[in-house]
């Protein structure tokens, strides 16, 4: 590997880290209220609400069925209008955060909803309001599982950022079109393919880690 293809691909990396991280974390935000009413407003939960629950349970799915290919593509101009510019690793931010937030609503929502009703029943015994048992009591419990799926989320947009690449959006995917596939340089496809492996990994075990810390 030649010096200029080594930090080609050290750029890109960094960019793809960094795509990826902050993509998640602003999904992750933009999550949690969605979240936290559709287990409220479950028909089984503490304050049913079937035209809530029905509106966000529609509007989540409806986003998790758009490809994220064509998803960037149509958020073009809001991703225009926010950051001035549609392509490079900033611009894809904005829908990967996106595309992202509806698995991570879907994932917080299933930690929720795996509480035990017992704790519930307790937190209710002692006059707790319904906000103070989903943040003080189902929060708590379940951060184990947000983290461990949040973990599987990153990983997720890890390879949407990949996909990205392919229309602009910079990082290893971006490196692996224009060297990999239009240059028909197989080593530098190799070589990105083996960096998102290890990246994956990286992440996973990560992941792991916090999980079996917050677990004990």
């Amino acid at each position: 590997m030649d010096s200029k293809i080594f930090f080609l691909l050290l750029e890109a990396t960094f960019d793809t880290l960094y795509m990826s991280v902050i993509a998640t974390f602003i999904a992750t935000l933009l999550a949690i209220i969605p979240s936290i009413l559709l287990v409220l407003c479950d028909p089984h939960g503490l304050a049913p609400n079937p035209l809530i629950f029905r509106s966000l349970d529609s509007l989540t799915n409806t986003l998790r069925s758009f490809p994220f290919l064509i998803l960037m593509v149509v958020l073009f101009p809001l991703t225009q209008l926010l950051v001035g510019k549609s392509i490079g690793a900033t611009a894809a931010i904005v829908p990967l955060s996106i595309g992202a937030t509806p698995f991570i609503v879907r994932i917080i929502e299933n930690a929720l909803k795996e509480v035990s009703k017992g704790v519930i029943e307790a937190a209710l015994s002692f006059g707790a309001s319904h906000w103070q048992i989903v943040l003080h009591v189902m929060f708590v419990e379940a951060l184990p599982r947000i983290v461990s799926g949040i973990t599987l989320a990153l990983i997720l947009v890890v390879g949407f950022s990949a996909m990205a690449g392919a229309i602009g959006g910079g990082g290893l995917g971006d490196i692996a079109i224009k060297y990999g596939y239009y240059r028909f340089q197989s080593d530098v496809m190799l070589y990105t393919v083996i960096i998102l492996i290890i990246l994956v990994q990286l992440i996973q075990n990560f992941g792991d880690f916090l999980y079996k810390k917050l677990k004990h």
